[in-house]
C-alpha cells in the first residue's frame, strides 16, 4: 500500500535487464531509503508464462525489501490477457500494490476498480490535460485507492512545461489525491523502449543533475512521490537524489568568493536561512543572520561594482542596524559599498531562486 507520505522511487524494466542486475539495484536503492518501484507491462511480448514469471520474481524480491510496486498497464493488456476491470485478481496474484493506467477507460471502470477487494491502488495519468479525473470523480471512486502519476517523456522537447504541469496537478490536489512525477538519470540508459533521451516529466529537467530535478519537483508543493524514470541510476545519483528528497529544507548550492572572512563564510554555510515575508523585487532578505551577527561588525569590502542576480551578500557595518543581514540578489543593481559580495548561487541552481517562498526556510550548501 502506498503511504500517505511521499516516497522516493526507482524504475525497473525486467524485459530489458538481467535479474541479478535488477536485484542488486533494488538492494542499493533500498539502503538509501527508496521505497517505491515503478515497472511497465504495457503488453506481453514472447512466451507469456515466462514473461509473467520474470515480473513475479522481481516484484516478490522488491516486496521483501519493503518496496511498494505499481505496474504501468493499458487497456490493450487487459484484452491480451483476458482481464476484466471487475476482476483484478491477476494483479493481486502478481504481487503488485497497484496498477497505473497509462491509457484510461471511460471513468466508470476506473471508479469501480478503486473498490476492488484486494485494496489495490488505481493510479491514473495526470498529464492528459482533459476532464478525465472529473469524470472518474462523478462515479464516486474510493479516493483512498485513487492515485495520480504524471507521464515521463523519452523524446527530447516533448516533456511538460511548468504551466501545464501545474494546471494538471492542481486538478488532483483539489481532491487531495496522492501524486507522483518522474526525474531522469544521466547515466541510466534503460526504459520501456529502446530509444530515449532520458525519462523526465518536465522538459526543463531533462539534462539537469538529479538532485536539482528533485528540488524542482519538491518546490511546487503538490508532488508526493518522485520516481527515477530510467534504469540504472549510478550510485552517486541515487545518493544525491536521496539527499535532496529527504532534506528537511530546500537546498541551494553556492560558490564562495575567495578571500572572505571566517564570519562571512559561517553566515552563508552555517545558518538556517529564513526569507522575510515583506518581499522585495531585488532581494531575498534573511531574517535570522542580522540578529545573530548584530554584535559582530562586518567590515566593508568593496569587491563588486554591480550586484548580479544570484549574488549572495552580507550587509556590512556601514549600513548601521542592518549589519550582518544576509541577502540574495534577485535582480541586478549597483553596489554602493554597503553590501559585501560573499558568495554566488551556483549557475545550475539559479532557476530555483524563483521557487523560494516568503517565510520559508532554506539551506545554502557547497556542492
Amino acid at each position: 500500500m502506498v503511504s500517505i507520505m511521499g516516497c522516493l522511487g526507482i524504475s525497473v524494466y525486467p524485459e530489458r535487464a538481467q535479474t541479478e542486475e535488477i536485484f542488486a539495484y533494488l538492494e542499493k536503492a533500498h539502503t538509501l531509503g527508496y521505497k517505491r518501484l515503478f515497472t511497465s507491462l504495457l503488453e506481453v511480448k514472447g512466451e507469456q508464462e515466462a514473461v509473467i514469471d520474470n515480473f513475479e520474481k522481481m516484484i516478490s524480491y522488491a516486496k521483501k525489501l519493503g518496496f511498494q510496486t505499481l505496474i504501468d498497464i493499458n487497456p490493450k493488456l487487459f484484452r491480451q490477457l483476458g482481464i476484466s476491470y471487475t476482476d483484478l485478481s491477476f494483479f493481486h496474484n502478481l504481487g503488485v500494490d497497484g496498477i497505473r493506467l497509462d491509457l484510461g477507460f471511460t471513468g466508470l471502470e476506473e471508479a469501480l476498480m478503486t473498490r476492488n477487494p484486494y485494496g489495490l491502488k488505481i493510479e491514473i495519468n495526470m498529464s492528459s490535460g482533459t476532464n478525465y479525473l472529473e469524470n472518474i470523480m462523478s462515479y464516486s471512486p474510493d479516493r483512498l485507492n485513487l492515485l495520480g502519476c504524471h507521464n515521463f517523456y523519452p523524446q527530447r522537447y516533448t516533456g511538460l512545461g511548468e504551466k501545464f504541469f501545474t494546471e494538471c496537478s492542481a486538478q488532483f490536489k483539489k481532491y487531495s489525491l496522492h501524486t507522483a512525477a518522474f526525474v531522469s538519470s544521466a547515466s541510466a540508459k534503460i526504459g520501456p523502449w529502446a530509444l530515449q533521451d532520458g525519462l523526465p516529466t518536465l522538459e526543463e529537467d531533462r539534462f539537469k543533475a538529479i538532485e536539482l530535478q528533485i528540488e524542482h519537483l519538491k518546490s511546487f508543493g503538490f508532488i508526493d512521490d518522485i520516481l527515477i524514470g530510467n534504469a540504472f541510476a549510478s550510485e552517486s545519483e541515487l545518493k544525491a537524489g536521496a539527499a535532496a528528497f529527504f532534506a528537511i529544507q530546500p537546498q541551494l548550492h553556492v560558490e564562495l568568493v575567495t578571500g572572505i572572512s571566517i564570519v562571512e563564510k559561517q553566515a552563508v554555510l552555517e545558518n538556517l536561512h529564513l526569507y522575510r515575508g515583506d518581499q522585495s523585487e531585488y532581494l531575498i532578505r534573511d531574517l535570522n543572520t542580522r540578529t545573530k551577527y548584530a554584535a559582530t561588525p562586518i567590515k566593508a569590502q568593496n569587491n563588486a561594482e554591480m550586484i548580479k542576480r544570484g549574488d549572495i551578500l552580507l550587509v556590512n557595518q556601514n549600513y548601521g542596524q542592518y549589519n550582518g543581514e544576509l541577502q540574495i540578489a534577485l535582480r541586478d543593481f549597483p553596489n554602493d559599498g554597503r553590501r559585501n559580495l560573499v558568495a554566488r548561487i551556483a549557475p545550475e541552481d539559479l532557476f530555483l531562486l524563483n521557487k523560494v517562498q516568503p517565510w520559508s526556510t532554506f539551506d545554502l550548501k557547497l556542492r
